[in-house]
């Protein structure tokens, strides 16, 4: 493996994240300080307190003075970062491994994104120069390559793996739906979900995730250190990033039924936090379900299914709430929206309530004794991905 990884060194020991929705009513700054503070709270720790902070945003700043504005952050490093939908996780991870190797005690990441009033139906990606070679697709279209990809290779019958797709929409709307900080709070049958129009390929409006403002934050510190601020703290097990070569619409063999960067990031992640089996040893997951085909795929690229059997078990339940493998207990990039820079974080989130035993009663995962959970964030287009992998834990190893 190419990374060693920094195992038990690091802990959680505070998170905030804001309602995900339509913020008319709130600026960028105020959903920055609104999840600064929650997450200070969370640690009992002043924000004077700590040392460093990373600052993931997509479109909403250019710069550390985004984030350092309006906390009113003196004399400290303040970092800016993006890498795609994955900038939230991005500033997570150099976060912690800026406390692993010593340089700070503390650090806080902080994802915020601010688009609903910015004059655009949504999010826009800079242009960037390229040959005239890479693909002109929407990002519905490109992840909608996917279903009929699958239903080829693996030989399921396109109509049931519509189905599929719906019941994978369904499942995290009825999480939603019990999450009060989610954009979008209504159950949907997929049978509904299957009869409204196509908006790409196969894909409805219900199997694309929304867009929506909103900012989450997380509070690291050295391991030993966490029962200073919290009792029930959460350590890193293992972090990976792993970006492809973008050369996927471009290579004949590349098929569209899986995401190569996902399943190697996962892999490096396994690896640092001891996982060997992962659909028996977490207790939930919190994956990126930008489009419904997206979860299927990555239900497979994460090792929780074999390969060409992930559909027969979202029809069997296994990433229910009550199911074997709960998946996307918070309701997803499906309930929530996309704020890109804050999504990342919102995930961790999830996490950071579900292993402490904190999620409300209606949404909580199933009694056991699993003390791992995952968080999977991603950027881009299937062939050209960035991808990463945190796996977090309640215990800290010897």
């Amino acid at each position: 493996m190419s990374s060693h990884g920094i195992t038990d060194r690091v802990a959680v020991i505070g998170m905030g994240c804001t309602p995900f929705a339509e913020h008319w009513d709130a600026s960028l700054d105020d959903l920055i300080i609104d999840a600064a503070h929650s997450a200070c709270r969370s640690a009992s720790i002043a924000q004077g307190g700590i040392d460093a902070f990373w600052f993931g945003t997509s479109q909403s700043a250019a710069s550390g003075l985004g984030m350092a504005g309006p906390l009113k952050i003196q004399g400290k490093p303040v970092t800016r970062v993006e890498n795609y939908c994955a900038t939230g996780s991005e500033a997570l991870r150099q976060a912690c491994y800026a406390v692993a190797s010593g340089a700070y005690d503390t650090a806080m990441a902080l994802g915020a994104e601010k688009v609903k009033d910015g004059g655009y139906q949504g999010l826009n990606a800079f242009p960037i120069p390229a040959d005239g070679t890479q693909r002109t697709l929407t990002a519905a279209a490109m992840f909608s390559l996917m279903l009929p990809a699958y239903a080829d290779r693996y030989g399921v019958d396109r109509d049931e793996l519509r189905y599929v797709a719906a019941r994978i929409a369904s499942k995290n709307h009825h999480n939603g739906a019990r999450n009060p900080l989610a954009q979008f709070r209504r159950e949907m049958p997929a049978e509904r979900i299957c009869e409204m129009p196509a908006v790409a390929g196969m894909l409805s409006v219900f199997d694309c995730a929304g867009v929506a403002d909103g900012a989450a934050a997380a509070i690291v510190c050295r391991a030993e250190d966490a029962h200073r601020w919290c009792a029930d703290p959460l350590y890193v097990k293992g972090l990976s990033v792993v970006a492809g070569t973008g050369a996927g619409s471009l290579d004949p063999d590349y098929d569209y039924t899986t995401m190569p960067e996902c399943a190697q990031a996962a892999a490096d992640a396994y690896a640092q936090a001891g996982v060997t089996d992962p659909r028996s040893q977490l207790a939930l997951a919190e994956v990126h379900d930008c489009f419904t085909p997206t979860e299927l795929v990555l239900m497979e690229d994460l090792g929780f299914s074999p390969r060409g059997t992930a559909w027969s078990d979202v029809l069997d339940g296994v990433f229910d709430l009550d199911g074997e493998l709960p998946v996307n207990t918070d309701g997803g990039l499906k309930s929530f929206g996309h704020p890109v820079g804050a999504s990342g974080l919102r995930m961790l989130y999830e996490v950071w309530l579900q292993l402490r035993g904190a999620a409300p009663a209606e949404r909580c995962i199933p009694d056991t004794d699993r003390t791992l959970g995952l968080t999977h964030n991603l950027g881009g287009y299937p062939g050209e991905i960035v991808s990463f992998v945190g796996v977090f834990g309640t215990e800290r190893g010897h």
